[in-house]
């Protein structure tokens, strides 16, 4: 099932960008197609935008016969994982063909433009097709760029792993947030090996590039990094998301990016831009907690998901 404020298959030429709005574990697309479209208004964009917000069904959502399933297992949809119902298509599969009924120029003539974005799981999601789709690059006239908010974690492209010092010690990640610099990005953070005798799957796929599932296994490391790199990337960090609240992954791989999900955003922008020549960039939303609406409904966003 798609949320859209317009058809996908009638022509339109007053969209000029696109926003595909992913949801959180719950699934529940609806509550999500309903802060895009409070964005959308907001920032007085909705007479030239596409409003997308894909639904990851899973069995207790009790879907149609002939309606597209996901395991409701923590890498499933979230990182690309495949479809039971329908074994040959992935999650990213699914936003693939969204994105290229986008492209469609028999449809969308002017559409130059297509944000991918997503809360919490769906920030998850954000993050790992930003450096694995195959579809950004070979738009005809269509460009691409992601909006990732507060993921409780990221494919690390590296066996390394911010060290529990400076702002990823689990005391002061908490002060951090809350004292006179709390909207400032962190950048305290120093790497180095993780003990892998703690949990030795902490590098496979989704928390890291080893072991990847099938969408992502046809690729090379060096491909997934070159893309990561590559492809514009905001992350909307709220600024006190510091408690384990909403469903906070809270697992000993998860555990490895930091004590929180803020901490682990500022630790994974830091790396990717300074060791991997990124140009990414980070905002910490002011007074957002682990919350959609107080993220993607504040002034400092609407520039991020409703480029010009």
């Amino acid at each position: 099932m798609v949320y859209s404020t317009y058809s996908l298959d009638k022509p339109n030429p007053a969209m000029t960008r696109a926003l595909i709005m992913v949801h959180g574990a719950n699934r529940n697309a609806d509550h999500y197609f309903e802060t895009a479209t409070s964005a959308g208004f907001l920032a007085n964009a909705l007479n030239n935008t596409v409003i997308i917000a894909p639904h990851f069904t899973a069995g207790k959502d009790k879907p149609a016969a002939n309606e597209v399933m996901w395991p409701e297992r923590r890498d499933s949809w979230r990182s690309g994982g495949m479809s039971p119902t329908n074994p040959d298509l992935s999650a990213f599969d699914f936003v693939d063909e969204i994105v290229r009924k986008l492209a469609n120029k028999k449809n969308f003539p002017n559409l130059k433009h297509i944000v991918v974005t997503g809360h919490s799981a769906g920030g998850q999601f954000a993050t790992r097709y930003e450096m694995a789709n195959t579809v950004d690059g070979t738009l005809k006239g269509v460009t691409m760029s992601y909006a990732v908010a507060n993921p409780s974690s990221y494919a690390w492209p590296a066996a390394v792993r911010p060290l529990p010092t400076g702002n990823a010690d689990p005391v002061d990640a908490y002060k951090e947030a809350l004292g006179p610099n709390g909207e400032k990005v962190n950048a305290d953070f120093t790497y180095g090996p993780f003990d892998s005798t703690r949990v030795a799957t902490y590098n496979q796929w989704p928390s890291g590039l080893e072991n990847r599932n099938s969408y992502t296994a046809k690729m090379s490391d060096e491909q997934l990094k070159k893309q990561l790199v590559e492809r514009p990337t905001t992350y909307l960090l709220g600024q006190v998301d510091v408690l384990p609240l909403g469903g906070f992954d809270s697992s000993p791989s998860a555990m490895a990016q930091g004590p929180t999900r803020r901490a682990r955003g500022e630790a994974f922008f830091k790396y990717v831009n300074e060791t991997l020549g990124a140009r990414h960039k980070a905002i910490i939303v002011p007074e957002c907690g682990h919350n959609d609406r107080c993220i993607f409904t504040t002034d400092e966003v609407f520039p991020v998901i409703f480029p010009k």
